[in-house]
């Protein structure tokens, strides 16, 4: 079962001529007050290619209600933020968090480079940071609290799950350094871990889901954070394939053990097909990032081609109960 596209893709789009002039895509999602509000990563100029966080806010049929003409969050110097990317957003004990991407050498993806004629790219070192975000008067502000990951592992794709397991917080998250030897993979997969805090250590790691399939046998991470349902933790991810085409597959993880993958989609539910999808500054992307669950549909908002915002939706148990049947 594949997700279905809003017919208004896609939902935003680069303006102006400065800090979202060139990007705007991955955004984060939250449903507050009957409002989604998105946190998308934008860029305005791909020489220092440094990333901010832009706010809109839709209403519950994804109409655009308001769009913030500056940054919400932008990187802090002092603690070596260069850039801020791909943000995640988790509702927790009454709270909201939210894990970022920071890197002191952002630069632009290869395809980019060649196209510009730019120099090699230097070795990525990416760590994940969190922050409390507080919510008022359709406004949110931001306390960071530090970084979690561990260092050295070079991290993406980290996701808070919106629960305690066994009564410890705990995430989803991506080591891209952790494969080869001593590692139970030869390919960046998605870990599980706990937290002795928030912010805190990670402890307790374990691999949870490798590279199986051709559609994804370059790398796999987390997309949203875990959606619980009554058969288990649904998690929608993005795997990316030897010629680095990225699409979205989908699994159901135990809600005690989340290590434990029940269900796994065989194949894609959503893959680089339309235009704005297949064409862009990283050709044939779809990167699952955001979801609100609002009734019995959950709404995913993904990158196209790490250019455009975009949404899927697909009814909520219908899609447990065929990735039950199907794995």
């Amino acid at each position: 079962m594949k997700l279905r596209r809003h017919k208004e893709n896609p939902i935003l789009k680069p303006r102006g001529d400065d800090w979202e002039s060139i990007e705007v895509y991955n955004p984060a999602a939250i449903h507050i007050d009957g409002k989604i509000h998105l946190l998308y990563r934008a860029t305005g100029e791909y020489v220092k290619y440094i990333s901010r966080l832009g706010h809109a806010i839709f209403d519950e049929n994804l109409n655009l209600v308001e769009r913030s003409d500056t940054p919400c969050f932008t990187p802090d110097l002092e603690l070596w933020e260069m850039s801020v990317e791909d943000a995640r957003i988790t509702p927790l004990e009454g709270r909201l968090y939210m894990t970022y991407v920071i890197t002191p050498t952002p630069c632009p993806p290869y395809s980019v480079r060649r196209r510009l004629g730019m120099p090699p790219r230097p070795q990525a070192r990416t760590r994940i940071s969190l922050a409390e975000v507080t919510y008022e008067s359709e406004r949110l502000s931001f306390q960071r609290l530090g970084i979690i990951t561990p260092y050295g592992s070079n991290q993406r794709d980290t996701v808070l799950f919106p629960d305690k397991i066994g009564g410890q917080y705990a995430a989803l998250h991506r080591p891209s350094a952790w494969i080869g030897d001593g590692y139970p993979t030869e390919r960046p997969g998605i870990w599980f871990a706990y937290l002795d805090g928030l912010p805190g250590r990670m402890y307790g790691h374990r691999l949870v889901m490798k590279p199986e399939q051709s559609w994804e046998s370059w790398k796999v991470g987390a997309g949203p954070p875990p959606v619980k349902t009554d058969k288990g933790w649904l998690l929608i991810y993005h795997g990316v394939d030897e010629n680095r085409v990225y699409r979205a597959g989908a699994a159901l993880l135990d809600l005690e053990e989340p290590w434990k993958v029940i269900a796994r989609s065989p194949h894609p539910i959503l893959e680089p097909e339309e235009e704005y999808e297949r064409i862009g500054d990283v050709p044939n992307v779809v990167f699952p990032e955001g979801a609100v669950t609002i009734g019995d549909e959950l709404i995913v908002f993904y990158g196209g081609a790490d250019v455009v915002c975009c949404a899927a939706s697909v009814h909520l148990d219908e899609f447990v109960e065929h990735l039950l049947r199907a794995s």
